[in-house]
Formats: structure tokens, sequence, C-alpha cells
């Protein structure tokens, strides 16, 4: 008896059936999910204002890169389950993770310039060669766009790693050598790629490698005035918010100190990424690319009135505060200063209207909508977490209070000294800008 005849027309898009591809992207989720956390981490330690500002940037670009294949896998119906699991990619995951314990800024900047985001380039660009646009079509919408995302992101790092070798000579060649043990380590687990997992088995530490630590002090650029209190209404009493130029002033000051804001929102998302689930990852990365965006506002506005930066305060403050303390105060204090300052947002873009300043208004009105939004992630969040360690998460509100309080007793510390350096600092830059409308 003869057998059946079937149609057959070989065809190269057929290469992935739907768990295999589910496999695949999920491997990249993990890549992206490991490497944004180790970016994160390390934005207090960079001190270049545009670097911080990019790094934030950047995360969230693998935020919602991850978010989308995490999303596209479970619309394969893989299994919800083996998600939260790296199986068979867990060398390679670890690997991603692994240069948080980088020894420097440089050799952090230098492997993943020159190791990690185009090892992510290269599987994208040959996973979309390779699949089915008809099929996987959704896929192929949001990976080329990380595909493009990934080729900036190559391109903004190597004059990161220059520009912070150039303040660190010194550094060269442990960098060097970091970078090269990185990119050993990816291959010997086979690294990204399209192909079947290698299942290749933990190696441990890299060598030479520096456990990482939350530090104590944010690194600050060193072309502007560095201070601890940034205006002199923090520490003096009598010194009025202000209006007209004073208000211009002194929120595109305080718009360009949400630098802190950045530097926590890096701090608290490493912290509780294995603590709290995805979704907070993807929160908190919005979270901390707002702040950069705000940074950024004031920065420009700076700028754009021709202020010099040697002569504009950078302070610590804040962060300051939270330094030493449980982690779940970086995220209290961003939900405190949230809560505090928002009602005074419309009001304030109101008088910049007034004033005919349609980019201080654009900028508040902007910030406002985001602060909107950062309030219910803060209370959001604080009531999860106090809930994960077994506590009430009504009391969500006394996290906030305490914040309240570190910054009140740190402002306590401030001296005679530095409340007459920045009272002088902030005279000489309302002379200066008045000099400007004459």
């Amino acid at each position: 008896m003869s057998q059946p005849a079937f149609l057959s027309s070989p065809q190269p898009r057929a290469r992935w059936m739907r768990l295999d591809t589910a496999q695949l992207l999920k491997r990249f989720f993990f890549c992206e999910r490991s490497l944004l956390v180790s970016e994160a981490a390390w934005i207090p330690a960079i001190a270049s204002l545009p670097i911080k500002i990019g790094v934030a940037r950047f995360i969230w670009q693998s935020a919602e890169t991850a978010h989308a294949l995490r999303n596209r896998v479970f619309e394969l119906r893989f299994p919800s389950r083996l998600l939260e699991e790296q199986g068979a990619d867990r060398a390679l995951i670890e690997l991603f993770g692994a240069v948080k314990n980088s020894p420097s800024v440089p050799a952090f900047l230098l492997s993943i310039g020159r190791v990690l985001l185009p090892a992510l380039r290269d599987s994208y660009r040959a996973y979309l060669e390779a699949s089915d646009s008809i099929a996987d079509g959704p896929t192929h919408r949001f990976l080329f766009l990380a595909l493009s995302e990934k080729q900036e992101q190559i391109s903004a790092f190597e004059p990161w790693a220059q520009a912070a070798l150039s303040l660190h000579p010194e550094l060269l060649e442990t960098s060097l050598a970091w970078t090269q043990v990185v990119a050993e380590r990816l291959s010997e687990v086979g690294g990204v790629g399209v192909g079947p997992s290698p299942s290749a088995p933990a190696a441990g530490p890299l060598p030479g490698s520096k456990p990482y630590v939350i530090p104590d002090q944010p690194a600050r650029d060193p072309r502007f005035r560095l201070c601890r209190f940034y205006w002199p209404d923090i520490v003096d009493a009598s010194f009025p918010y202000g209006e007209g130029m004073q208000l211009q002033l002194r929120s595109a000051i305080s718009h360009l100190n949400e630098v802190w804001a950045i530097e926590a929102g890096g701090v608290m998302l490493s912290a509780f990424a294995d603590v709290l689930p995805w979704e907070w990852i993807h929160h908190a990365a919005r979270w901390t690319y707002d702040e950069s965006r705000h940074c950024r506002m004031g920065y420009e506005r700076l700028m754009a009135w021709g202020l010099d930066p040697a002569e504009i305060p950078l302070g610590t403050y804040i962060y300051e505060s939270t330094s030493g303390e449980d982690p779940i105060y970086r995220l209290g204090m961003l939900y405190f200063f949230e809560t505090k300052n928002i009602k005074h947002k419309p009001a304030r873009a109101q008088l910049f209207h007034a004033y005919g300043d349609a980019v201080s208004e654009h900028d508040m009105d902007f910030d406002w909508a985001d602060e909107t939004m950062h309030a219910g992630y803060g209370k959001l969040w604080l009531k999860a977490l106090l809930a994960v360690r077994g506590e009430d998460p009504a009391a969500y509100d006394h996290v906030r209070e305490r914040c309240e309080k570190l910054v009140r007793d740190y402002v306590g510390t401030a001296t005679a000294q530095e409340v007459a350096e920045i009272n002088h600092l902030a005279a000489a830059l309302l002379a200066q800008a008045a000099r400007k409308l004459t």
C-alpha cells in the first residue's frame, strides 16, 4: 500500500516553532533585565551629569524592551511558571549581572559598551533575519526598535568610557583587563545568540571583580559648584523662595538638583529587583528616567540663560540623608518629595506663563504630570515592600514621615559657613542673571 502524499514547500520561516521562539525571547528578556539592574546600581558612582542622565534613559529603554519581550512570551502561551526561571541560560544571565561588580566606572562602561551591548545587538539582528515576520510579526515590531536603541547605546558607551578614563588614566590597564575577562566569560557560556542554550554551569565570580556597595556619597560632575545644600531657603528660613527672576532661577536649579532622584531611583531599583515582581523594575526604570528628564530640563534652562556651570550649585544633602539606611528609605524619600512639592507645580507654571517664560512653564507642566504618576508608584510599592517583609502595608506613610525627619535632621547639620557660602553664591547668581536682562 502506497504512503499518502503530502504537500511540501520547505521555507526558512518555519525554522522556529512557537515554544522555540518563546525560549529565545525569554533569554533576551533575562539579559535585558539583568543588564538594566546592573546599570541602575552604578548611577550614583558616575560623576558626569550627561552620563548619569544617559544611563537612566538607556535603563528605561531596556525596561521597555524587556517588558515587550515578557508580554510576547506570555502571548506565545509559554508556561508562566517557567518565565520566572532562567533555566539553561543561568550562566549567561549571571554574567550580565556580574558587571555590577565591576572594579571601576571605566571598567563598568567599557565592559558594557564593548561586550554586552554588542552581544545583544548582534543577537537581535540575527533573530530578525532568521525569524518569521508573518507568524512573529509582533516581535519584529518592537525588536527592530530595540536593535536601533542598542546601536545608539553602543555609540554612547565608548565615548563615555574614554571620558571616564581621561579623568583616571591609571585605570586603563585594569579596565581593559576586566573587559577582556567579561568577553572571555561570555564566550565560555556560549554567548547570547539565537542557538540552543548551552546549559553552561555557573562559573563563579569574575576575576578582578569588586563587590558592589551603595556609595554613601554620590559622585558629582566637577564642572559645577559642589556643595551639600544647593539653595539658601533649604538652610535659611528667612530666605524667600521668591518670585519673578528669582523663582525662574530657583526652579531651574531645583530641577538640576533632581540628580539625587536619578541616583535614588537607580539604587532602589537595584536593591529590590529580586524582592519585588517585574512590574517594580518596569515602574522604577520609568521613574528613574523621568527624574533624569527633570534634571536635564533644569540644566538646559540654565545653559540657555548663559550661566556658568562653575557658579551653579549641585548639592548632595537629600541623597546623603539616607546613606547607611535601609534602601526602603530611598524609595520613601522619592515618595516624600513627590507628595511634598506636587501641589506647588500648577501655580508656578501659571506664574511662568505670566512672565512669558514658556520653557519654564512647559517643564513645570510636564513635571507635574510625571509626579502625579510617581506618587502612585511610591504608595503602591512601599505598601508592597512592607507586605513582602511581613509588616503592615498601611504603615507606608510612616516611612514617608521618617524620611521627612531624616532630611530635617541632616539639614540641621549645616554649618554657619555653609549657610553663608550658599547665600553668597545665590546672590552672585541672581546678580549674574540680572545683568543678562540689561
